[in-house]
């Protein structure tokens, strides 16, 4: 679930971080598939919102392609629908593989744990900025995230199972 972020202060921290953030994230996966036995891919899917239903989801993706080449009257009332039924939000997964094992890695939810102190996907309770990854100038401290981007995609390929 995308952080709940409460203020304009941490909104601009947040765009000051993520990009790079994100980079830093891709290029120690690089690094580390560069020696790992595991195979990497990413992979774009839509993040739906917990308990939204099969039937639900198969709705809203039939009505986002009717949307496409809707005219201006029906496309009005297809926005009116799907503004009641939940909507996914885009996501990116590392889609890791060796031999038979997979294991996905959801790399947004790597970079708000980056970005964030004590992120938890899982809570709806508004995150704060790790502004020890925020030099006193105000600009990223490259150092900082370089440091904490490492460590938490070591943690990453440390939990993959063993072969």
């Amino acid at each position: 679930m995308p952080p709940k972020i409460t203020n304009s202060v941490a909104w601009q921290q947040a765009e000051l971080l993520m990009q790079p953030a994100f980079i830093r994230v891709v290029d120690n996966i690089r690094k580390l598939l560069d020696v790992s036995a595991w195979k990497g891919t990413y992979q774009d899917v839509l993040i739906w919102p917990p308990n939204t239903s099969d039937e639900t989801k198969a709705v809203v993706t039939r009505l986002l392609q009717e949307l496409e080449a809707a005219t201006p009257e029906k496309a009005a009332e297809i926005r009116e629908t799907l503004a009641r039924l939940p909507m996914p939000h885009p996501g990116y997964h590392l889609c890791l593989q060796r031999q038979e094992q997979q294991v996905s890695v959801d790399l947004w939810e790597l970079c708000y744990q980056v970005c964030f102190l004590d992120y938890n996907s899982l809570s709806d309770k508004p995150v704060d900025i790790d502004i020890s990854l925020i030099d006193e100038m105000g600009d990223v401290d490259w150092n900082a995230l370089e440091a904490k981007t490492k460590r938490l995609v070591e943690q990453v390929f440390a939990s993959l199972p063993p072969e």
